[in-house]
């Protein structure tokens, strides 16, 4: 049971929310500090206070006053008006994260929202009740209004949703999980649907998975240098430590943790004094993009647990502040930061690949075969790689550059940052193919350089590989074994391998 406070959410507790479906509740604390703002709501409706989302209209219309007996009618408006995203649904993972993190955000008390309608979008997470969300439509500008909305039409027992492995009406869907459906109050549909929480989860997910795609890369990496006969001495911590950048600093760390005992990576080799920079600067180019990875996990550590919506509520203040904490610009950077940074991980992998498989560079048989022209070997999953790779290069433009004024032009800069969250998670999933290439191709290399002579890590990751992927001595179908290696990466087994033998890695 993860309990939430608003304020000490961790990345690893939303990735136990959204994937492995963990129980939530709310604290104490937070249920009084929510009622205690929804009682300065009703003051202000009494009073007939002008205060934007609770008796005016929205966006250009914040000029139009409603009356307490249209306020549950603009909210119910404000939804269905707004449900506009389109394309396919975001996965599963993705929208368990986002409802997790937008209970979290209204957990603060500083939002206006019932306890009791909270309470129905916290039963519908607990139960499996997933809002169909369609992945397209934010500016990330008030938020991500449109996807939220179609969360929050599922609670009014509309739109559509998915309970039990069964895409359903909201309605039939709350009414199999015996979920009443809520009437929503003032302020409540704009505190549910003006928030970061779709870039967010998206973000939660991709920067969770970046992590583990770092360590592994280092693998295949070291696989690669054993395949190529590198120099150790590289990865020297005297040398790394004379920089000072830590990705770097933890790099190299891990490579000499996965060489040590190597027979075919050593301190020194008698043909040559350096490798070249792909087996040389890994640690410089890995690391890089660890300190990027770093850096995005900080920022998402914050916006998990900040109030995101509009107007912001101060109850010991008797303030309601219009402000703009909605604007997704914080997520949108660390995004497309994260995008390039992933991107390179297929750039300098494919570039591993090439060397492996080009005779000229690797002193192994082309394309990795023993009967080369009769047979292609591994000529086209250096293509694929890449395909992949030059792939990435359109998708790590960046999306924050970019903005189109929206609402009559009173939101007259929006983030992007869902769209950069979205490219993040595609260069994602090229960069975890390349490198699980790059494992493929490794294996095969050190076959025919010498498995006997592997260090003791990288043994246990050949070992695994071979569970499930032969030697290929003759051409064969390749995809199932490509398909395979990309498996066995994506579940962590390639990363449990080497951590069972060399410890933790950094």
């Amino acid at each position: 049971m993860i309990v939430l406070d608003g304020t000490h959410l961790t990345i690893p507790d939303v990735i136990k929310v959204a994937r492995e479906h963990e129980l939530v509740e709310l604290s104490p604390a937070s249920r009084a500090a929510i009622e205690k703002a929804r009682d300065f709501v009703n003051e202000k409706l009494e009073q007939q206070a002008v205060v934007y989302g609770l008796t005016t209209g929205f966006g250009r219309f914040s000029d139009r006053y409603i009356p307490e007996d249209e306020t549950a009618q603009l909210q119910l408006n404000l939804i269905r008006s707004h449900a506009c995203a389109m394309g396919d649904p975001l996965p599963t993972e993705v929208v368990r994260a986002a409802m997790l993190l937008r209970i979290n955000a209204l957990s603060h008390g500083n939002s206006g929202i019932r306890l009791s309608t909270l309470k129905t979008l916290l039963a519908m997470l607990n139960a499996g009740v997933h809002p169909q969300i369609p992945e397209k439509g934010s500016l990330g500008a008030s938020g991500d209004l449109a996807p939220l909305a179609h969360m929050v039409l599922v609670m009014l027992g509309e739109g559509e949703a998915e309970y039990q492995g069964r895409i359903m009406s909201g309605e039939d869907a709350m009414k199999a999980a015996g979920i009443p459906t809520v009437k929503l109050a003032a302020k409540e549909g704009l505190a549910l649907i003006n928030g970061t929480q779709i870039m967010t989860a998206i973000a939660c997910n991709v920067v969770w998975d970046a992590l583990h795609l770092a360590k592994t890369a280092d693998i295949a990496a070291a696989m690669t240098c054993e395949a190529q006969l590198g120099i150790k001495k590289a990865f020297d911590p005297k040398l790394h430590a004379l920089r000072g950048q830590m990705g770097q600093i933890k790099t190299a760390a891990n490579l000499l943790r996965l060489l040590k005992g190597s027979g075919l990576a050593r301190d020194t080799q008698p043909d040559k004094v350096q490798d070249a920079y792909t087996i040389r600067c890994t640690p410089q180019i890995h690391g890089a993009s660890r300190d990027a990875i770093d850096y995005v996990w900080n920022v998402v550590s914050r916006e998990i647990n900040a109030v995101t919506d509009n107007p912001i509520i101060f109850p010991d203040e008797n303030e309601a502040i219009s402000g703009g904490n909605f604007h997704g610009q914080p997520i949108a950077l660390a995004m497309d930061f994260l995008g390039i940074a992933l991107s390179e991980y297929a750039d300098v992998s494919e570039r591993r690949i090439e060397r492996m498989v080009n005779p000229n560079l690797s002193g192994l048989p082309a394309f990795l075969t023993k009967n080369g022209g009769l047979n292609s070997g591994f000529m086209i999953v250096q293509y694929a790689a890449a395909s992949m790779t030059s792939e990435n290069k359109v998708y790590a433009h960046p999306a924050s550059v970019d903005s189109i004024p929206s609402s009559a032009g009173q939101e007259d800069h929006v983030s992007m940052g869902t769209t950069a969250a979205r490219k993040a998670r595609l260069i994602l999933d090229n960069s975890r193919k390349v490198v699980a290439l790059e494992l493929f191709c490794a294996a095969q290399a050190l076959w025919l350089r010498g498995e006997d002579k592997l260090s003791p890590a990288t043994a246990a990751v050949y070992r695994l590989l071979r569970e499930e992927i032969p030697p290929v001595e003759y051409d064969v179908i390749m995809y199932p074994f490509m398909n395979a290696a990309e498996a066995m990466l994506r579940d962590g087994r390639i990363l449990r391998a080497a951590e069972n033998v060399c410890g933790a890695l950094e």
